[in-house]
């Protein structure tokens, strides 16, 4: 029996007693000698604990109420064997005799985990040390928390009754029991294996008698069951290897178009150079060959290229990792070798980068950046030196473009919303002059700018207009009025003085040197409006445009996509069973299938509903999209023509996978229930069964038995359940379930994958998972932009892996291609699609 010494003011070990029965009231009497601090402590403690309480409380009526509703579904299908797993808020309530808190009386013989005093003292215990505690046939790996956390306090079994002093509020981690899923043949009356133990101070444990792993995530435990072939050789302990494989970046779908300017630049190598994600695009058309520059740790916002056509500069935006903060900064960096020349700013600038560019006349020696800071600080740079020259508060206002007069490296302009500015370098200190309007309407945006031959500045507006402003001056020397219909978002002076522009009208329009309209050509809709511009090979130009498309053609002909991706958030990703193809989807409503080959869409469809899953029928014919709303619907893989539409409930249905026969379509839904459809004429046609209800919270991920004959499901609350989908029911016998094959490895809660959750993970930090089909590699997507490349199985607590950066968000989704040749990886908020070779 456990008695807490709560109070004491030095420290004190946990004193363990078997005797029954017998407790320790010492909180009145140590209150007498206590002091002011003490008296604080224990306050604090007080109330946590009745916080706590109030917590079990709820969870056990919420348990209660569970229980009634799958007594009365079980009632007709007769008295169920082996437990069911509870799912309280804080804390998993055993199915054991219980105490009011949920405390699990352990075994006879078997010792409780040791828990702390709850003084002051004691919250600085050392926790550096890995302990191991051997009870009974459980084995219990203690590891060292992040921070000091205060310990469990008056923890007394003996008079059923439990407290919890809980942690700090900010770092709070509540203490479960241990009441666990366990196999079929166990009665409700069975003693408890495992020991109670604060849920904090180790992560994972395992019952080698009864052959299962539980971890903990939120203080909450997962049970996942080994199968019966590697109960007697398992050891937790054991190291995992490094996968024998490793990934190289092979390709990147996508364009950031829709909210960065200036970001496309032709290389005198060939290559067209622009930037998704974390990513630099190094994209040679000709030769369909792509090199990457990947430097970046989160969103890249802008880019300038150096006169020299070899040195490029980058900024981006300040984001977080699983490490911590990670500060805006510039990189300088060579597109020949690709090698970081130099980082400035780390420290200085705020938010992000919003533009950027090179000097001109002075052999590109400086660099001006402006950061996005409330007061978008203008900074002037020695880049070679790391050296800040000057800086300035630019505007209170957001800010689009800089860039240095052509011949006096002395002179910067920067415009944006309701201002232009002339900048003039005077040793440290930068001058304002502002760009006067007079008579010509002052616009809400002037949106670029960019120099003439003769050293006047061109600016284009919101208005529609395109203004020069005489050199030297602030004033407006001519006005095209109109140029657009529209704002002005692109200039480009080319090489024999001819300015090209482009607008939200789609238009593409070049300009004499007496600024006299000479030719024009509308981009098609499908394109989106012209951000950004760019001088190509001869007479060529290339086009940025909103909807991440890059263009490339002349204002003689047509324009064409040499580059394409998606425009909103993407969850979507299947993989074509026979064939090097895959298809996404996502927020943007758009579905494209892609060959891995040629690198470019074979179809484009768009929806009428925001996408968020996509599985192929296992012939290739057909491919299903569960949407946001609902509804889902089947597409020919070949015509992309609809071949079905159906509706189950009315929230987003995160998953969909057909069985391996082809015979069943599951279907996961936010709405907490599998819909199982019966499936026939190769995909064509679709027969409701039923749906499998039993989880508490929404469907996160489904896999399938090789057979096709059992369903495994993961939701949001951590619960690992199995199903017969033919006829809708839950398995809950262990013995029946610890050894099915299954057909594919997506869900993140399962014995042969946990591994790969790291310290401190809170749940929801792995969003996807896929088992290569050799089965020997397994990869993650997490929230942090990285990608893991794992051994397989991933049975080992920590197991080490590769790790990938590239995309800036959370990484969505993640498969390998039928023949394990490449992987594909989905980005999140960074729209982008990342292909990478197994090597």
């Amino acid at each position: 029996m456990q008695q807490d010494s709560a109070n004491r003011k030095e420290d004190s070990n946990v004193a363990m007693s078997d005797c029954e029965g017998q407790t320790m009231d010492d909180s009145a009497s140590a209150a007498s000698s206590m002091e002011v601090t003490d008296r604080i402590a224990s306050l604090e403690q007080r109330v946590q604990m009745q916080e706590d309480e109030i917590q079990l409380l709820k969870s056990a009526l919420a348990d209660v109420v569970r229980r009634l509703n799958l007594s009365e579904e079980q009632h007709t299908v007769g008295t169920r064997k082996g437990p069911t797993k509870a799912r309280p808020m804080i804390a998993t309530l055993p199915l054991r005799p219980t105490v009011n808190n949920g405390t699990v009386l352990p075994k006879k013989g078997t010792l409780p985990s040791p828990s702390g005093s709850g003084s002051r003292k004691d919250a600085s215990m050392p926790t550096n040390k890995s302990l191991s505690c051997l009870s009974g046939s459980t084995r219990l790996l203690y590891f060292p928390l992040s921070t000091v956390r205060r310990a469990n306090s008056n923890e007394h079994v003996g008079t059923l009754t439990r407290k919890d002093s809980g942690d700090s509020k900010s770092n709070r981690t509540r203490a479960g029991s241990t009441g666990s899923n366990s196999s079929g043949k166990r009665t409700s009356e069975s003693k408890q294996k495992d020991p109670v133990f604060n849920a904090g101070m180790r992560r994972v444990t395992h019952c080698k008698e009864e052959g299962y792993v539980k971890m903990y995530l939120k203080g909450r435990p997962i049970t996942m069951y080994m199968p019966k072939d590697l109960v007697d050789s398992y050891c937790l302990e054991a190291k995992a290897d490094l996968p024998h494989k490793k990934l190289k970046l092979d390709w990147v779908y996508g364009y950031r178009g829709r909210d960065c300017r200036s970001n496309l630049y032709l290389l005198p190598t060939g290559e067209t150079v622009y930037f998704i994600a974390s990513v630099v695009v190094l994209y040679n058309v000709d030769e369909q060959l792509q090199r990457h520059y990947t430097g970046h740790t989160d969103d890249i916002k802008c880019l300038a290229v150096h006169p020299d056509k070899i040195t490029i500069a980058t900024g981006q935006v300040a984001g977080t990792s699983c490490d911590g903060k990670l500060a805006p900064h510039v990189r300088v960096w060579d597109s020949v070798s690709l090698n970081t020349l130099h980082v400035l700013g780390t420290g200085f600038f705020d938010r992000a980068l919003v533009c950027l560019a090179f000097s001109k006349s002075n052999g590109g020696n400086t660099l001006c950046v402006v950061d996005d800071s409330n007061d978008h600080v203008l900074s002037v740079w020695d880049w070679q030196r790391e050296d800040r020259l000057a800086e300035v508060k630019c505007s209170n206002e957001s800010v689009f473009a800089t860039d240095f007069h052509p011949t006096d490296s002395n002179i910067i302009v920067t415009c944006g919303k309701s201002h232009l500015y002339f900048w003039t370098l005077e040793r440290s200190t930068l001058v304002k002059k502002q760009g006067l309007f007079e008579k010509q309407e002052k616009p809400k945006f002037v949106l670029c700018a960019t120099f003439s031959e003769n050293g006047d500045t061109i600016t284009g507006d919101s208005s529609g207009n395109i203004l020069v402003w005489g050199k030297g001056t602030n004033r407006i020397s001519q006005a095209i009025q109109g140029a657009h219909e529209g704002s002005v978002f692109a200039l480009c002076m080319l090489r024999n003085g001819t300015l090209v522009s482009g607008g939200k009208d789609r238009k593409l329009i070049s300009w004499d040197g007496a600024y006299q309209q000479i030719q024009m050509v509308e981009v098609p809709e499908l394109f989106g409006p012209i951000r950004t511009i760019a001088e190509g090979r001869g007479e060529s130009v290339l086009i940025g445009t909103t909807k991440n498309f890059v263009l490339q053609g002349s204002l003689d002909g047509e324009f064409i996509p040499i580059t394409q991706g998606h425009t909103d958030e993407l969850w979507g990703l299947a993989i074509h069973p026979v064939k090097a193809q895959f298809l996404t989807c996502g927020h943007d409503r758009q579905v494209s299938l892609w060959d891995s080959s040629s690198h470019h869409p074979l179809w484009i469809k768009n929806l009428e509903d925001a996408a968020q899953s996509a599985g192929f029928h296992p012939s290739g014919a057909v491919v299903a999209i569960g949407t946001q709303t609902g509804r889902w619907l089947v597409l020919d893989a070949d015509s992309k023509d609809l071949v079905t539409v159906h509706t189950d409930g009315n929230e987003q249905l995160s998953v969909i996978h057909y069985g391996p026969d082809g015979n069943f379509l599951a279907i996961g839904s936010h709405d907490n229930y599998i819909y199982i459809y019966a499936v026939s004429e190769s995909g064509r046609k679709y027969n409701r069964v039923g749906k499998c209800s039993g989880h508490s919270s929404f469907i996160t991920h489904l896999d399938w038995s090789v057979d096709s004959q059992y369903l495994v499901s993961n939701s949001g609350d951590y619960e690992i359940l199995y199903w017969i989908p033919s006829v809708c029911k839950q398995v809950v016998s262990m013995e029946t379930t610890r050894d099915i094959s299954w057909s594919t490895c997506t869900c993140t809660l399962a014995f042969q994958v946990f591994g790969l959750w790291p310290d401190g993970s809170d749940g929801t930090d792995i969003n996807a998972v896929c088992r290569s089909n050799d089965s020997r590699l397994l990869v993650t997507g997490d929230d942090f932009g990285k990608v893991h490349l794992f051994s397989y199985p991933c049975s080992q607590f920590r197991a080490p892996s590769h790790v990938y950066g590239g995309h800036s968000s959370h990484v969505t989704n993640v498969n390998f291609l039928f023949d394990d040749s490449f992987l594909v990886s989905t980005g999140g908020k960074d729209m982008s699609v990342m292909q990478w070779r197994i090597v």
